[in-house]
C-alpha cells in the first residue's frame, strides 16, 4: 500500500514537472505571462487573464491600438468588466478601461503549436455581461480551461463595451453606434495577429457566442470587415435577424437617455454635444432597464432598446442582405428548446404558477408580439398555435405553447432563417443546426419545463467536470458531447471529424436538406431529424411577414 502511494506521488509530481508551458510570450504590445494549471497526467492548460487588445476607448469612439508597455505583464488576474448596470438595474459596476482579453492554452509534454483558436463573445442583452462572468459554484462561467483541455483548443473569451457606451446611436455619422461590435472586431484581430505566439493557428480561428454574443457573432459574419478574419463562427440562442438584436430607432432612444441626464434639446447637435460632456456612469445608468413598463401591455423584448444598428458601416445593409459576405465562413447554429420561457414567464407569468393560462392571455401575448401587423396577425397566429389544442387543452400544453411561441419569435424561426440563407449563399462553406433539449436543472420550474435560455453553456464549458459534486455522470456525457462537437467543427468545419468521438453523425444542412441534431445527454441515430417546427417556421417567415404592416398610434402621433 505504501509503495502504491509512493508511486502515485512520484507520478503526480512527473505530471506536474513535465507538462511543457509557455512562460513569458512575446505579443505586438509586449511580455505577458500567465500561469500554468495543471489539469491530469502530463497535461495542464496555460491562462493568460487581462491581456489588452486596444487602448481604453474614448467616449463614443472606435477602439485604438494599445501602445504597449514595457517590462513583463503579469496576466494572472482578470480585469475589470466594461461599465455596465448591475443585474438589478440599480446602480453601476465596471471600468471604461475594459478592453482585454483571455486566452487558454492547453499543453501536454511538448508545447503546443498550430492549434485552433476559438474566440467567445458573452451575451447578456447588449447591456451587460463580462468575459469572465460569475458561474453559481466556482470558477467563472465562461473559464476555457475544459473546453481547451478535452477539445484541444486555444479558448479566448473577449470583453467588449455595452449598454449605452456600447450602443448609443443617432443613426447617423455623429454617433453612428456599434462601438461594441467595433470591440470585437479589434479583439478577433489582435487575435489573428498574436496567437501563433500562443500556439494557435491565425488561419483558423473559430468565433462563437450565446445569446447578444450569438447576435454579435451573426453580425461579426455579415459585416464585410470580417473577410478572410476568421473561418468559422457558431451562434447559440440568437442571431443577426432576431427582432431584438437591432435598434430601428436609435435617435428616439437617444433622446430619451437625454432627457434621463438633462441633456434634452430641440437643436439636436447641442443635445449631442451635451450627451458627449456628460458622466459616463449616468449616461449608463439612463440606458437601464425600466420593468415598470411593462405591467400588461408590452413584452420583455420591447424593453431590449440598446442594439447594434445599420450604420452604412459595419453593418452597411439589412442583416437579411449581408448573407453574401457569410458564403466563406462554416456555420453551426442552434436554439435552446425553451429559450423564450424565461422572457414568456414575464410576459405571461401565470405559465410558472399554479394558477390557469387563459386563451385572453394567449390572444394578449400575441397582439403583444405582433403589434406592428395588426389585428390580422392576432387570428392567424393563433389558430396556428392552437391547431393541436383540442377543445379542452390541459393546462401544461397551454403553458408550454406561451413559451413555445416566444421561443420560436425571438430564437428559433430567425436562427432556421439564418442557416436557410447561409447554405443559399454558401461557397463550399459547411452549415450545421441543432436544438438543445436537455431537461433544464433551474429548481422550482414546471415538469415541461427543458432547456432554458442560456443553460447550454455550462456543459459547453464542462462545470459538469470542474464542479462534479453539483452533477451527475448524465451532464458529464453531454459536456463531453457538446465540446466534442464545438471543438471538432473549429477543427475541421465538420462536427463529426476532429480528434473527439462523437456520440451519433451530424449531417449538414443544404440548400434542399434541412436536418438538425438534438442535443442531450441520451444521443442516438433517432436524435437526428428533419425541418425542425418547418410549420411555425413557415408561418413567420412567409405568412407573418407578408401581411401589411399597420401605422401604430405613435408613429401617427409624431407625424402630426
Amino acid at each position: 500500500m505504501k509503495m502504491k502511494m509512493v508511486l502515485l506521488l512520484v507520478l503526480v509530481w512527473m505530471s506536474a514537472a513535465s507538462a511543457a508551458k509557455l512562460g513569458v510570450v512575446q505579443t505586438e504590445g509586449g511580455q505577458v505571462e500567465g500561469k500554468s494549471h495543471w489539469t491530469g497526467l502530463l497535461r495542464s492548460v496555460d491562462v493568460f487573464k487581462g491581456v489588452p487588445f486596444a487602448d481604453v476607448p474614448g467616449k463614443w469612439e472606435k477602439p485604438k491600438p494599445h501602445p504597449g508597455w514595457s517590462g513583463v505583464l503579469k496576466a494572472t488576474e482578470y480585469r475589470e468588466r466594461c461599465l455596465q448596470v448591475t443585474l438589478l438595474q440599480t446602480k453601476t459596476q465596471g471600468s471604461e478601461d475594459c478592453l482585454y482579453l483571455n486566452i487558454f492554452v492547453p499543453q501536454g509534454l511538448t508545447l503546443s503549436t498550430n492549434l485552433p483558436v476559438m474566440v467567445y463573445l458573452f451575451g447578456g442583452a447588449f447591456l451587460l455581461g463580462a468575459s469572465n462572468d460569475l458561474a453559481i459554484l466556482g470558477d467563472s462561467l465562461y473559464d476555457g480551461k475544459e473546453m481547451a483541455d478535452r477539445g484541444g483548443v486555444i479558448v479566448v473569451t473577449v470583453n467588449y463595451r455595452v449598454g449605452t457606451m456600447g450602443f448609443l446611436s443617432t443613426g447617423d455619422s455623429r454617433l453612428p453606434g456599434n462601438y461594441g461590435l467595433w470591440d470585437q472586431h479589434a479583439a478577433i484581430s489582435w487575435v489573428r495577429r498574436n496567437i501563433r505566439a500562443f500556439g494557435g493557428n491565425p488561419d483558423n480561428i473559430t468565433i462563437f457566442g450565446q445569446s447578444a454574443g450569438a447576435a454579435s457573432v451573426s453580425f461579426q459574419m455579415l459585416s464585410p470587415y470580417s473577410k478572410g478574419l476568421f473561418r468559422r463562427a457558431i451562434t447559440q440562442g440568437g442571431v443577426a435577424l432576431s427582432p431584438w438584436a437591432l435598434q430601428r430607432n436609435p435617435m428616439g432612444l437617444t433622446k430619451k437617455v437625454a432627457r434621463s441626464v438633462g441633456c434634452w434639446r430641440t437643436d439636436e447637435d447641442e443635445m449631442i454635444a451635451c450627451l458627449k460632456m456628460s458622466d459616463p456612469v449616468g449616461l449608463t445608468m439612463a440606458g437601464k432597464i425600466n420593468v415598470l413598463l411593462l405591467l400588461g401591455k408590452g413584452v420583455v423584448m420591447d424593453l431590449l432598446e440598446l442594439a447594434p444598428v445599420i450604420d452604412g458601416d459595419f453593418i452597411p445593409d439589412e442583416p437579411s442582405q449581408l448573407f453574401h459576405n457569410a458564403a466563406q465562413f462554416d456555420y453551426l447554429a442552434g436554439v435552446n428548446s425553451m429559450d423564450g420561457h424565461l422572457f414568456a414567464g414575464v410576459d405571461v407569468p401565470s405559465i410558472n404558477q399554479k394558477n390557469a393560462t387563459s386563451v385572453d392571455q394567449v390572444r394578449g401575448l400575441l397582439a403583444r408580439l405582433t403589434k406592428e401587423k395588426g389585428a390580422a396577425a392576432i387570428d392567424s397566429s393563433y389558430s396556428v398555435y392552437t391547431s393541436n389544442w383540442g377543445l379542452a387543452p390541459e393546462q401544461d400544453l397551454v403553458k408550454k405553447t406561451v413559451a413555445d411561441i416566444e421561443t420560436d419569435f425571438l430564437f428559433l424561426v430567425p436562427t432556421q432563417i439564418a442557416l436557410q440563407l447561409h447554405a443559399n449563399n454558401s461557397s463550399g462553406a459547411g452549415t450545421y443546426s441543432y436544438l438543445f433539449n436537455m431537461k433544464t436543472r433551474i429548481p422550482g420550474l414546471p415538469s415541461w419545463v427543458e432547456a432554458e435560455h442560456s443553460e447550454d453553456l455550462q456543459y459547453l464549458f464542462g462545470k459538469p467536470f470542474s464542479t462534479p459534486l453539483v452533477y451527475f455522470p448524465r451532464h458529464r456525457d453531454l459536456s463531453g458531447y457538446m465540446i466534442a462537437y464545438w471543438t471538432n467543427f473549429a477543427r475541421t468545419g465538420d462536427p463529426n471529424r476532429g480528434d473527439s468521438r462523437v456520440p451519433v453523425t451530424w449531417p449538414p444542412f443544404t440548400k434542399y436538406h434541412r436536418p438538425y441534431v438534438a442535443i442531450n445527454h441520451q444521443m442516438t441515430k433517432y436524435s437526428v431529424n428533419y425541418d425542425l417546427r418547418s410549420e411555425y417556421v413557415s408561418y413567420w417567415s412567409r405568412t407573418y411577414s407578408s401581411l401589411p404592416t399597420v401605422r401604430t398610434v405613435e408613429e401617427e402621433e409624431k407625424e402630426v
